[in-house]
């Protein structure tokens, strides 16, 4: 999995010291609390302009990044301080040049390339922020989780940003008060996709433009033609298997993240397509509903989760049906949100972000009042991960770490992987598929020839 060839150039490279599985030790990288966080970036355009306007915030000072498209790389040098920071096409570059220097990496480039440059980083000793959903497959999500688990000194963090905000830990403490008694299922729901699914791969190809780097944008997956039109680049990749993880990866970090905050069931027992558009071609399905099942656990008992995403062959979202309890106070189902469904009632949850828990009906609400507070509040998603990076709180203060997004990622992409074969998959509790073993291969896809990790310690 790992590229033998850059481990050893890393190691022989004088420029940047020796790299190896071991990583840096804290103590090399530690900095004083008034000392600026060495920072790097892995993309540097679109949902990578919220890390370098936050990096750039927090006075940290950018020593180099990677962006394929030329054309974005004003999202580092433009910003006062950083206009030397080197600037490449190809993360692996980042490491090999600066890897010595390099305290945090940030990494926001399309779901497929996620892995690589965040297990090189955490295998380095290098703090890392990686974007939502943590990886494209669930293999590599297992396996990020297993490298936070070895590199004890490394702080990391998915980016869902939600899991920082009081909504998740307002439904904990209603869920912890009795309020809707144990939990039996989450239904949960999305208005995405908002970019085409349901397509096959398109023919042809276009001329690639002068300031994108298609080679390194591929990265890991099978190379292919460009095409234009935002086939791929810079959006449309979300519904596109070989570069995207759907609706599904797209949205359910954020939409399911009180789910696994409130349970913390570890992985599933089983996931299903119960409803499916069509099949999976190039890109995923319209549309469709993925049935979860968790065991008992930590006390609470056993749920089942629904997940709901795109539209019908009629044009109609796939939504659970409204219940009874918001119908009499006159509401219907939000957009967007959840659905928690106890032995002695239910809560609604609107937004992506897990905004606005309210029990229903109306009634219920007022007579339950709020429940007692037993969660910190956190200073902020970014906050939150810096503190813990300079060492002004402990590592997992980061609290959407690897250790509980790895898990997490894993379990949203078993509901890709169902969809992808076509049927019910059981597991066991360590994330193997026992109902059919093949299919754990599926779980992997082995990084084109030089695009894996540079370092991998597990």
């Amino acid at each position: 999995m790992s590229n033998i060839t850059r481990r050893q150039f890393i190691k022989r490279t004088a420029a940047i010291g020796a790299a190896c599985s071991i990583g840096f030790p804290s103590l090399i990288r530690a900095h004083g609390l008034n000392e600026k966080l060495q920072v790097g970036f892995i993309a540097v355009g679109g949902r990578a302009g919220a890390h370098t306007g936050a990096s750039h915030g927090e006075g940290c000072q950018c020593i180099a990044f990677a962006e394929v498209d030329k054309d974005r790389w004003g999202g580092v040098h433009g910003k006062k301080g950083w206009e030397q920071a080197a600037g490449y096409t190809d993360w692996r570059k980042v490491f090999e040049n600066h890897g010595k220097q390099l305290d945090v990496v940030f990494v926001a480039t399309p779901d497929h390339s996620h892995f690589a440059p965040s297990m090189t980083a955490v295998s380095m000793g290098i703090h890392c922020y990686t974007e939502k959903p943590l990886t494209w497959s669930v293999r590599e999500a297992q396996l990020l989780a297993a490298a936070y688990a070895k590199n004890t000194k490394v702080v990391t963090q998915q980016g869902n940003q939600g899991h920082g905000d009081d909504g998740w830990r307002k439904a904990y403490e209603f869920v912890k008060a009795g309020a809707v008694g144990d939990i039996l299922e989450f239904h949960t729901w999305t208005n995405r996709p908002v970019w085409p699914q349901g397509g096959d791969r398109p023919a042809g190809s276009d001329a690639i433009p002068v300031n994108l780097d298609w080679n390194a944008w591929i990265g890991p997956a099978q190379m292919r033609p460009y095409k234009g039109g935002r086939a791929y680049h810079d959006f449309n990749w979300r519904g596109v298997v070989d570069f995207g993880s759907g609706a599904l990866g797209d949205m359910a970090c954020h939409t399911t993240d009180g789910i696994y905050a409130i349970m913390k069931p570890g992985y599933a027992a089983t996931a299903e397509p119960i409803i499916m558009t069509g099949p999976v071609k190039d890109q995923y399905p319209a549309g469709m509903v993925v049935k979860s099942t968790y065991r008992a656990k930590g006390g609470l008992p056993g749920f089942t989760t629904f997940w709901y995403e795109g539209k019908d062959k009629d044009g109609k979202p796939f939504m659970p049906d409204n219940p009874e309890e918001l119908a009499i106070d006159g509401r219907k189902l939000p957009r967007t949100g959840n659905l928690i469904i106890g032995t002695k009632g239910k809560m609604l949850v609107t937004g992506d972000y897990w905004n606005t828990p309210l029990l229903i009906p109306e009634a219920k609400r007022r007579a339950f009042g709020r429940p007692k507070q037993l969660l910190e509040r956190s200073p902020g998603h970014h906050k939150e991960f810096f503190m813990a990076c300079r060492g002004e709180k402990p590592r997992e203060f980061s609290q959407s770490n690897y250790s509980y997004s790895g898990p997490m990622a894993a379990n949203i992409q078993l509901g890709n992987l169902c969809a992808r074969v076509g049927k019910k998959l059981v597991l066991n509790e360590a994330g193997v598929i026992t109902s059919d073993p093949k299919i754990n291969d599926l779980a992997w896809r082995e990084p084109r020839k030089g695009w894996g990790p540079l370092e991998m310690d597990i």
